[in-house]
């Protein structure tokens, strides 16, 4: 019996290296594993739906859904997750000093739908009392001029949100002073520590602190799968599931390996136990289970910002098929 042929974007990840080789195969699909940036996966799936499944934007995945009909569908494996106070600009020029620093100020953001900023003014929200609504965010390109929202968004009158000039970037606009700002997923060029600045230079120590209050670990990407796809063929949610569960697992006990080191990280065998000493073994969880207070969270924090037409729950963002806990 022929093997069901499905194309996957992903970024070349430890967690899913073991997918891309062909070590491991889902039941029942051959796999190709297309490897890009995200940024090209996410404009490619979300603007033509290129891809039989990609990796997303939980951001952009989240807005998809209030969409009629809705085109993905997705499953609960997360190949990207990021602590981002670290990426919280400011230009030298504003004078922010402090998160309260910067309410009334010139916030740059490549897309006001992007993941990592709706973490970003969740945060500063919820812990820091920067109120969303008190900034004006400013979207373009980071480095290159022109980009514009991967979706068209339908955003509330209290949330100000403008487009940077067509011949400028966020990265000059910041070193510049045009901009106070930037909340963004990569560091812009233009950061050198005297025109460009960290808002929280100790970055490291504030984001174990965040997560030893919350146990929160930001999710940035789900694995979307195109509805269609999906509708037809309703099993291949949980063996892609399971597939990436068993990649993620040999990555972890890689990471265990004390005979040599399989990661180029000099003491890696004291990052890990430091990591799973205060995150668990389990620190990179897949699942509904294990993420739902994050997911909860980041839904919260999507709806309040106007992004979500309204609160969903968890359980709506997955294929029911994989929503049981289940033994590998």
């Amino acid at each position: 019996m022929s093997k069901l042929q499905l194309s996957l974007a992903c970024w070349n990840y430890d967690r899913t290296r073991a997918l891309a080789d062909g070590s491991v195969q889902p039941d029942g699909i051959d796999l190709n594993y297309l490897d890009m940036p995200v940024e090209e996966t996410f404009f490619r799936m979300v603007r033509y739906r290129e891809f039989d499944v990609a990796e997303m934007s939980l951001s952009s995945y989240t807005v998809s859904l209030f969409k009629d009909p809705s085109p993905f569908i997705a499953i609960p494996v997360f190949p990207s997750r990021f602590f981002r106070h670290s990426c919280i600009y400011v230009s030298a020029k504003s004078g922010i000093k402090t998160p309260k620093d910067l309410i009334g100020k010139k916030i740059g953001v490549p897309e006001y739908q992007m993941t990592a900023p709706v973490w970003i003014r969740g945060i500063l929200s919820e812990h820091y009392g920067v109120p969303v609504d008190s900034v004006t965010y400013y979207t373009g390109g980071e480095e290159e001029p022109g980009r514009p929202e991967k979706q068209k968004l339908d955003l509330p009158a209290n949330i100000k949100v403008q487009s940077i000039p067509q011949d400028k970037t966020i990265s000059q606009m910041l070193r510049d002073g045009e901009l106070d700002a930037f909340h963004t997923a990569r560091a812009p060029s233009t950061l050198d520590g005297l025109k460009v600045l960290r808002l929280f230079p100790d970055y490291a120590q504030v984001e174990r602190e965040y997560y030893r209050k919350t146990k929160i670990f930001p999710i940035m990407h789900t694995v979307a799968i195109r509805r269609e796809v999906y509708e037809k063929n309703r099993w291949i949610a949980q063996a892609l599931f399971k597939a990436f569960h068993e990649s993620q697992r040999r990555t972890y006990e890689d990471l265990k390996e004390t005979a040599a080191l399989k990661a180029m990280v000099p003491w890696l065998g004291a990052v890990m136990d430091e990591t799973r000493a205060e995150m668990g073994d389990d620190y990179w969880a897949y699942g509904l289970e294990k993420n739902y207070e994050t997911l909860q969270t980041f839904l919260g924090y999507h709806y309040e910002q106007g992004l979500s037409k309204r609160l969903l729950k968890p359980e709506e963002l997955f294929a029911p098929e994989t929503l049981e806990a289940f033994k590998i």
